[in-house]
């Protein structure tokens, strides 16, 4: 008898390399449920409080924290502890006062990104598509999922939008233009941090962009790979130590050799 649905299991050795699960500590992985981030591209809360913060040491004890209601995902709160939080999302545990936003660093891995109170209220959204739904009411959906009704004329795709998240609503946008900032969130480049510089249209194929970070190197990646940030090169958010700069193997060990030294 073949399988009926979805797998229900994953192995650990399956498991997605940047959720950095050792090899040895079990025959399966969490699989996270389905949700507004796909599978590879997300991180389940259990192994963000087990595995990454360390409030707990089990599985059983991150499922206990989950199911009193302690853990908000984008001002929700969730006892499903196996849901996929992913890029741009704002967890919060009242209990503590921290609030957390799940942001690449250039090693391409989900970090403990701690953020203000204030910067915890709204969230960053890529526009994926424009559509006209039933009598004629224009929709957009977002990189999360999310669909929002009547939004500016403005917006197109692969613009970014600032969403309220108390309330749901789009409180700016940033266009996808050269000159702005931009986060990559797929490829090899992930993580990286840089400047538009140009797009080269490829109709029938991938279009490509290129990004030029601030140490000058520059890299071209998909354009589905790119996450406007910000306007200019100011960012609407906080990064992550290392600001999106990828060093090289020989940089990476001269500032940990003057890290040991002072």
């Amino acid at each position: 008898m073949g399988y009926r649905g979805i797998r229900k299991h994953l192995k650990r050795l399956h498991a997605p390399k940047h959720w950095m699960l050792d090899k040895l500590g079990g025959v399966f992985a969490p699989k996270p449920s389905s949700g507004p981030h796909k599978t590879r591209e997300c991180l389940p809360m259990i192994i963000f409080l087990r595995n990454r913060l360390k409030y707990a040491l089990t599985y059983v004890e991150a499922k206990k924290i989950c199911k009193q209601r302690l853990i908000k995902i984008d001002g929700r709160v969730r006892t499903d502890f196996l849901f996929p939080a992913g890029f741009m999302d704002v967890i919060t545990i009242e209990k503590t006062g921290e609030h957390f936003r799940l942001i690449y660093d250039v090693k391409g891995r989900f970090c403990i990104h701690r953020i203000t109170a204030e910067e915890a209220k709204y969230k960053l959204c890529k526009v994926k598509s424009l559509c006209m739904g039933p009598k004629k009411v224009p929709y957009l959906i977002t990189h999360d999922a999310r669909t929002i009704r009547y939004p500016d004329p403005h917006i197109k795709a692969n613009d970014t939008i600032q969403l309220d998240i108390a309330t749901g609503k789009i409180q700016d946008h940033i266009k996808f233009d050269t000159g702005n900032i931009v986060m990559i969130t797929g490829g090899h480049n992930l993580g990286r941090v840089g400047i538009i510089q140009s797009r080269e249209r490829h109709p029938g194929s991938f279009d490509i962009v290129h990004v030029k970070d601030a140490n000058g190197h520059t890299f071209a990646t998909r354009l589905a790979y790119v996450f406007v940030i910000g306007k200019g090169q100011k960012s609407w958010v906080s990064l992550p130590s290392g600001k999106g700069l990828r060093l090289s193997v020989a940089e990476e060990r001269d500032r940990r050799l003057a890290g040991k030294t002072n």
